[in-house]
């Protein structure tokens, strides 16, 4: 399926059934529905908005999505309706950035210089976390109990439900734009204005310098059931090993699917299997397996850069979006065994 959106493609998603979403910067949202789409109006209202962060709800029914309005939204079908909640609102600030934890039910937002902590299943319950510089990035642990957040100088950890608190500060000087948990929860990393990751094992706090990436990693994702990491950023699909107590320390980083015309800027993996995606900034998308070294094209005809990629949890399909809102959803092919002709 090909959609024309004619606005940027913020995110691109699947929600637990395996339907499609994609948050849009002119601020709808559209769910994927009987080989088409219904179109949700979630942010901005008469003088227009966008979307600045979608995240699938807790429930997996939906998405959420925060926009410069100020508003988090729950954009859903609820018995063949369309259905749009707000759940939360900060006036005048951005919502840039968005977590949520199917495991503890909790989401997570950015506004300004806080991090905000709601409960789907407890309309009352609400936290606010102070930071003294923006907050850039935001992510909960496996089990959603955690909350890392991001900011200029490094990382910070939250117990997600307690109120008072001082959080554990991970220093690293520079600006950290975003952040991950590794999926065992031994290792967290950001992404930095240097064009550089760093991480942390949690366990004693010891530093990973993950450098020599040319441009701003604006993506990344764990696959391969956590063993591995994908990043954007290069002119290939740069992976990094996770497995072990050690994780990619004092290992090197494998680069796939390199072009010399082209940059990946956008990521995504299947959770269970070695199997990674790149988005480039022309506009075509490939997969490839790390065992079996096949790769092999899913989008190849050109277009704008590449700008939001998820896979549904089953790892058979491909939600993609680009700058220009040209959308769309691809099979996966099993890369398993050789390519035939």
């Amino acid at each position: 399926m090909i959609f024309s959106f004619d606005a940027f493609v913020t995110a691109a998603l699947f929600d637990r059934a395996g339907r499609a979403a994609f948050a849009l910067g002119d601020g709808t949202v559209r769910l994927e529905a009987d080989g088409g789409y219904v179109t949700v109006e979630a942010h901005g209202g008469p003088i227009g908005g966008a979307v600045l962060s979608a995240v699938v709800h807790p429930s997996g029914h939906g998405l959420i999505t925060g926009g410069d309005d100020g508003r988090v939204v729950w954009s859903r079908i609820e018995n063949g309706e369309v259905v749009a909640t707000v759940l939360a609102e900060v006036k005048g600030k951005w919502i840039e950035h968005l977590a949520a934890s199917p495991a503890s039910g909790l989401i997570a937002f950015t506004a300004g210089k806080e991090a905000h902590v709601r409960d789907v299943a407890d309309a009352a319950f609400s936290r606010v976390f102070a930071h003294e510089k923006t907050v850039s990035g935001l992510a909960f642990d496996s089990k959603g109990r955690r909350l890392a957040t991001a900011a200029y100088g490094g990382a910070q950890l939250w117990w997600a439900k307690i109120a008072e608190q001082k959080p554990q500060v991970l220093k690293w000087a520079g600006s950290h734009i975003a952040v991950s948990f590794s999926p065992d929860g031994k290792f967290l990393v950001s992404s930095m204005q240097e064009n550089q990751l760093h991480g942390w094992r949690l366990s004693d706090g010891k530093d990973m310098r993950m450098g020599g990436y040319p441009a701003k990693i604006k993506s990344m994702s764990f696959f391969d059931k956590g063993n591995l990491m994908v990043t954007a950023g290069a002119n290939g699909a740069v992976v990094w090993p996770f497995a072990g107590a050690s994780g990619p320390m004092g290992k090197e980083a494998a680069e796939i699917g390199f072009s010399r015309d082209s940059m990946v800027v956008r990521v995504a993996g299947v959770e269970n299997l070695p199997v990674a995606l790149a988005g480039q900034d022309n506009g075509k998308i490939w997969a490839a397996h790390m065992r079996t070294g096949r790769i092999e094209t899913l989008k190849a005809e050109k277009g704008s850069p590449i700008s939001a990629l998820s896979v549904s949890a089953d790892g058979k399909r491909l939600a993609w979006g680009d700058e220009d809102g040209e959308a769309g959803v691809l099979d996966i092919p099993d890369l398993s065994g050789p390519r035939t002709i």
